[in-house]
């Protein structure tokens, strides 16, 4: 594909001359997202600080899937089920839409910057999991930098079929034991450390000094992670994601990880707006939507300042 360019769309090469596109907002705020895998591996606000955590060992090279950034977990969320480990979309290579629909009459698009993704599979694909289905993925960069994702998935099969699904978000932060995650406290979760024994999350906001993985459940719209050195809060919106898996590896695991640094565990946090407890049913025809929306915003933030009850914009 020749490079496209205008202001604010641009398709270009990557790295190891991967396909990527780069959406830009006015203000200055910026995404990229690979084809490979529709994999966002950028997001940065209007400073041109970088916000989501990429590791400096990323492997971009097929079918190893990219570390860090955003990866998308379908069919099957980690190994809950007889798949590859998080399933094949965050592997795959997928196409631009040509003619994407328009958002909604109720939706203001002014200064909205978008590219719509699609993904088919194939007939190897169909060997390892016998469904046909269209999977369309939004990748949106708002006026205010906020980064939305919504993902829409048919099912073209005459069959029904089954799915678990995560955006496997990787944060930025300045430093693991300097950060919280609010909106989870009291909640029931799958201690994956546990071998997905359910607990009950305790009183404050969570907090980190040593391995995370759990799966909440029954999760709020609207999560914060609150980075007190760089005194920047990510507020995680999201729709039809029931759960939320928030993990980092810490220093054993990630020694052991072979495409994260060793000390790289102080810089991430991820926190993923999931639907795997109770996975997803299709029925011939239907669809599902899921969709996050990510804001920044400075640390003035306190609890329940932002309206939790603030209505997700469809688009």
């Amino acid at each position: 594909m020749s490079t496209i360019e205008n202001k604010s769309v641009e398709i270009t090469k990557g790295i190891n001359g991967l396909e990527k596109v780069i959406l830009r907002e006015i203000h200055g705020s910026s995404v990229e997202v690979y084809l490979y895998g529709a994999h966002v591996t950028s997001w940065k606000n209007e400073q041109g600080e970088e916000l989501l955590f990429v590791s400096s060992k990323a492997i971009y090279k097929p079918p190893k899937p990219i570390r860090g950034g955003i990866p998308i977990c379908f069919p099957q969320f980690s190994n809950l089920g007889p798949l590859e480990t998080h399933g094949f979309a965050r592997n795959r290579v997928w196409t631009i839409e040509p003619d994407p629909p328009a958002f909604p009459p109720n939706v203001n698009a002014t200064n909205r910057v978008f590219v719509d993704l699609l993904l088919k599979p194939t007939e190897e694909d169909l060997k390892i999991w016998p469904h046909s289905f269209e999977y369309r993925l939004r990748v949106t960069l708002g006026p205010a930098g906020d980064l939305m994702l919504t993902s829409r998935i048919r099912n073209t099969d005459a069959k029904p079929f089954t799915f678990t699904f995560a955006y496997h978000t990787y944060f930025s932060v300045s430093d693991i034991s300097e950060v919280r995650v609010e909106g989870l406290e009291t909640l029931d979760y799958l201690d994956n450390l546990k071998n997905r024994e359910r607990s009950t999350e305790q009183g404050d906001a969570i907090t980190f000094e040593s391995e995370v993985d759990k799966i909440y459940l029954s999760t709020p719209s609207k999560i914060a992670i609150l980075d007190h050195e760089k005194k920047r809060t990510f507020v995680v919106r999201k729709d039809g994601l029931p759960d939320a898996v928030v993990w980092n590896p810490w220093d054993k695991k990630a020694k052991a990880i072979a495409d994260l640094g060793d000390d790289e565990y102080k810089h991430m946090l991820c926190v993923e707006a999931a639907s795997i407890e109770k996975p997803i049913t299709l029925k011939p025809g239907e669809e599902w939507k899921g969709r996050q929306e990510l804001s920044a915003v400075p640390s003035s933030y306190c609890s329940g300042q932002l309206d939790p009850n603030k209505v997700l914009q469809s688009s």
